[in-house]
């Protein structure tokens, strides 16, 4: 067995590459022939009931302005309950049948079963469930002394968008809905500070790779994975238990320029009515994938090099650290283009939201 596992080591890599190679422009016209037709005949949202959580700023409030523009009804679901006001102001302007809001934390699993009850009392359906709850971090692991911060964050990036899936699913089995995930390209790239925001990701999309073969096309399943986008997790804000936006001075090694929120919100809501698996934003990370399988060395140079040429650590971020926050300059949130990530910060409006 163990010579049988040399040879297929040897061999199968390069075989399939070069099988990939070739068969590339025929999955590349099979992939437009069914952008195409499921363009031509995906979901009309019109009427229909689509639940958003995270919504009270970034990628979750974006998607509510699109899915507005397609005249669904919608509930906004975050625990900003006036941001959500402001929101669903601008969304019935846009176009919404209808719009409610539920302030709400999805860590707790009564709280879920609250909202979505609600959603069904008032619309007796539900036909899109939309997690963008995410917090994430820029600290070394090994430097940090308070744990405390570790639950939360697990919490929020798994548990948060996990309770609102698992009590939805009977009422997306009735209409054949579809469960959209704001995942992250962390979820397989690493990236130095991130260790349990890109842990976390990953858990939650290998988590719901498994339920799509589980619910067997009843109840669909998107997962939306962006790069470097511009929302309250590149612009810098953390948010306290009491709602107090906060934001902390950081000296990072790299920084990196995002793309619009906006444009990941059209794209996860565009993809989700056309019943896509998976949306990416940028697509071309899709590339480093293919290093990290076959030539995981030249990955790991080529990010040493581009995000830590100076070669040393420093912690920008102090959450979490144990060390005193006090001292360190309060700032006004800067350009969304101007920063990787924050200490303690937020996308697509976060769960402490």
């Amino acid at each position: 067995m163990d010579l049988i596992n040399s040879v297929l080591n040897l061999f199968v890599p390069p075989a399939s590459l070069i099988t990939l190679a070739f068969s590339w422009p025929a999955l590349c016209f099979l992939h437009a022939c069914e952008w195409l037709y499921n363009t031509v005949y995906g979901d009309n949202m019109d009427g229909k009931v689509v639940i958003i959580t995270g919504a009270s700023s970034g990628i979750g409030e974006q998607i509510a302005y699109e899915y507005a523009l397609r005249r669904a009804c919608l509930v906004l679901v975050a625990r900003r309950e006036h941001r959500l006001r402001g929101i669903a102001e601008n969304a019935r302007r846009m176009g919404a049948r209808h719009v409610m809001i539920v302030a709400a934390d999805v860590v707790k699993e009564d709280e879920c079963r609250r909202f979505v009850n609600e959603t069904i009392n008032f619309y007796g359906r539900v036909d899109h469930l939309v997690n963008t709850v995410s917090l994430g971090h820029t600290f070394y692991f090994e430097e940090v002394t308070d744990t405390s911060v570790f639950p939360v964050l697990l919490d929020i990036n798994f548990w948060g968008n996990i309770y609102p899936t698992l009590v939805a699913l009977p009422y997306l089995h009735r209409t054949n809905g579809r469960v959209i995930i704001n995942a992250s390209v962390e979820s397989w790239l690493p990236l130095p500070r991130m260790s349990l925001y890109a842990a976390a990701k990953a858990a939650l999309v290998n988590f719901y790779e498994t339920l799509r073969f589980e619910l067997r096309d009843e109840v669909g399943v998107t997962i939306a994975t962006h790069g470097w986008i511009g929302s309250e997790m590149t612009s810098g804000k953390f948010m306290l238990e009491e709602g107090a936006e906060m934001q902390w001075k950081e000296e990072r090694e790299m920084n990196v320029i995002g793309g619009p929120v906006e444009e990941f919100a059209r794209l996860m809501v565009a993809g989700a009515c056309r019943g896509d698996a998976y949306v990416k934003y940028p697509s071309w990370y899709d590339v480093f994938l293919l290093y990290r399988v076959f030539a995981p060395n030249v990955l790991n140079w080529a990010f040493r090099l581009l995000i830590a040429p100076q070669g040393t650590k420093r912690t920008s971020s102090y959450v979490g650290t144990g060390r005193s926050l006090e001292g360190r300059p309060m700032l006004e949130a800067p350009s969304p283009r101007t920063a990787l990530l924050a200490p303690y910060s937020f996308s697509g409006g976060g769960q402490l939201s």
